[in-house]
């Protein structure tokens, strides 16, 4: 009797994401993972984005939770203010939190981020420059996320205003089949329904967007995000170092939570371990999957094991990976396998920091072709970018069959 009534359940949410027409690959995770709901708009809980990054498929579930106003009052008591922010904070709460669609994309932009882009990221939302954030500023750039639209009183800079609707308002508006901007200008005049347009609804209400899937509604709620920053009664106010140590920990979480799946209480995850992490984005079918974990099987001998600091410096240089393909290129003018001398080099500026002798041969076994001491520089890159991005970059097209085989490779893959 549970089998069918979760078969339904999940029926019922398979049906409501076919409505889903023209949704990125990023709107459908969400959609699939969101476990909770509440006044028609979806919002996924601490422990569903973790479990989004780091696994394929969400927990069974009989249907989404409806969430009341009791359950919201409770999520406000449990969210810690910032300054009593962990790297377990999100494992914590688990499903005493909500998470709203633009929010997800704001922490999935924070898993790629540089250490230098973090002040980059925080004056986005300082939009008055006084080195403060407070409650409005946070939602507004959150509904550029949403809408593309930022109000012209809350950006100084009208050239960065126009640059940064540009980027946001175009897709968002040709996913969803809504009316171009010149199409909106000629509506000016008159509302939707022909009445004057002093008449209709606020630009504040039309920058939330009531589509069919529920990633956006007019109504708002203290999120799990909103009430960290800003606390309780939303009066606090964010400064860069509380941002910076709130984006630092959240990189350090994803990164244990995947550290701990392969070490099993153990202080090393092994050679093979830190090979699959790699390549575990990447779409490789199962035979050539197989000849990178027998290439590095044959070439490390002796086992030292990779501890959760190098595989954290290592994956804090991926994100910095846009600097290394530059640096390299004016190193070598050319696209053309590198030395570990080279690679050490590179890895130094562009992180400042360095990578250990052992975890740098275990990459050069991983990705060395031929075996001459040499790193296969665009194979490395091709498959660094699919792990930074987590796969969503370069395979967000593959839809159908092509689709399915992927799918059955990595199935292939993960039950070897």
């Amino acid at each position: 009797m549970l089998a069918v009534r979760y078969h339904q359940g999940r029926r019922e949410e398979d049906v409501f994401a076919a409505k889903a027409i023209k949704l990125t690959s990023r709107e459908r995770r969400f959609i699939k993972f969101a476990s909770v709901q509440y006044d028609g708009q979806l919002y996924m809980t601490p422990q569903d984005f973790l479990e989004s990054v780091v696994e394929q498929e969400p927990r069974p579930r009989l249907k989404r939770r409806t969430l009341t106003d009791k359950d919201l009052a409770s999520i406000r008591d449990s969210t810690p203010p910032l300054k009593k922010g962990s790297t377990q904070m999100f494992r914590s709460l688990r499903d005493k939190g909500i998470i709203s669609f633009t929010e997800y994309l704001f922490l999935l932009s924070i898993l790629t981020k540089p250490q230098s882009g973090f002040r980059i990221a925080f004056n986005m939302f300082d939009t008055d420059g006084n080195e403060r954030v407070d409650k409005n500023e946070f939602l507004v750039i959150r509904r550029l996320f949403s809408s593309g639209k930022i109000p012209k009183d809350r950006m100084e800079d009208e050239a960065t205003r126009q640059a940064m609707e540009k980027i946001f308002s175009h897709a968002w508006r040709d996913k969803r089949g809504l009316p171009s901007e010149e199409d909106d200008e000629k509506a000016k005049s008159k509302g939707n329904d022909g009445s004057p347009a002093e008449n209709q609804e606020s630009q504040a209400d039309k920058d939330y967007v009531d589509d069919e899937q529920g990633l956006q509604r007019r109504h708002l709620v203290d999120t799990t995000l909103t009430i960290h920053f800003f606390g309780k009664k939303g009066k606090d106010e964010l400064r860069f170092e509380g941002f910076r140590r709130f984006m630092e920990n959240l990189q350090t979480e994803v990164l244990e939570l995947e550290f701990h799946e392969f070490s099993k209480g153990a202080e090393t995850i092994n050679e093979v371990d830190f090979a699959k992490i790699m390549l575990r984005y990447t779409y490789l079918d199962t035979d050539k999957y197989d000849m990178y974990l027998d290439r590095l099987l044959d070439r490390v001998k002796d086992e030292k094991g990779i501890t959760f600091e190098e595989f954290r410096i290592f994956c804090q240089f991926l994100n910095t990976l846009d600097d290394f393909v530059i640096a390299m290129r004016m190193y070598t003018l050319a696209d053309h396998p590198i030395s570990k001398d080279e690679f050490h080099r590179a890895v130094k500026i562009c992180t400042g920091t360095s990578l250990s002798p052992h975890l740098v041969h275990t990459v050069f076994a991983l990705f060395d072709e031929d075996g001459d001491g040499l790193l296969s520089y665009q194979e490395f890159i091709a498959i660094m970018k699919d792990r930074l991005h987590r796969g969503f970059k370069s395979h967000a097209k593959n839809e159908g069959y092509d689709a399915f085989k992927e799918c059955l490779k990595q199935e292939l893959k993960s039950s070897s």
